[in-house]
């Protein structure tokens, strides 16, 4: 997907070519299978899609920049301002997808983030400090993104999914009680806009996906 860099390329577009790696992934999206009594035998849910919600941040559709050259091969350039700006407006970007449904609210104070399990897209080292950060979050909240970063580096797209095969493994073997009793989660990524792509996630209840590997 990527190439070699050209010979004036510039530091924005040597960077993401140390980030980025290869993989996929694959997601089965199924729909209330509670309604069909059958569906139960065969769908084993891991988490539902509460909500989604996509927040473009103004005057940053320079900082992040992808686009397909003619021999197949992607472009891509990186502004080092992009944990600033993010940071900037995540705390504001999440509140307005989780506030319309009671998860968070003003009085809950600094520590209210840490109520969540969290799939952040690992987009680098500096993506994951500024969320970090900004939202006050306890160490290990983080722990999948940081260790699927480690050990495959940004593969776009697929890369939250392996984060949430990651949680799923961590979930079912967790020694914290605390993190395993977090019923919601957060799964948020940051792309070309600059965007902020957040989900709301609910943990399935029962142990419908214990048996799987």
């Amino acid at each position: 997907m990527f190439g070699a860099p050209d010979d004036d390329a510039r530091l924005d577009k040597v960077v993401p070519m140390t980030l980025f790696g290869d993989g996929a992934g694959a997601i089965i999206v199924g729909a209330d299978p509670t309604s069909r009594p059958m569906a139960m035998e065969i769908e084993r849910p891991i988490f539902h899609m509460v909500s989604a919600s996509q927040t473009t941040l103004p005057g940053t559709d320079e900082a992040v920049v992808l686009s397909l050259r003619e021999n197949g091969l992607v472009d891509g350039r990186l502004s080092a301002e992009v944990p600033r700006l993010v940071g900037g407006s995540l705390e504001q970007c999440l509140a307005g997808s989780l506030a319309p449904l009671g998860l968070v609210n003003e009085s809950d104070g600094g520590g209210r983030w840490n109520g969540f399990f969290w799939a952040v897209h690992p987009g680098g080292r500096a993506i994951l400090d500024s969320y970090e950060a900004t939202l006050g979050l306890q160490p290990g909240k983080l722990a999948a993104s940081r260790h699927v970063l480690s050990e495959y580096g940004n593969m776009m797209g697929s890369t939250i999914i392996f984060v949430l095969d990651e949680i799923r493994h961590r979930r079912r073997r967790e020694e914290d009680t605390k993190e395993k009793d977090c019923q919601f989660g957060v799964m948020s990524g940051v792309g070309p806009g600059l965007t902020v792509e957040t989900i709301v996630l609910h943990a399935a209840t029962g142990s419908q996906d214990q048996d799987e590997n």
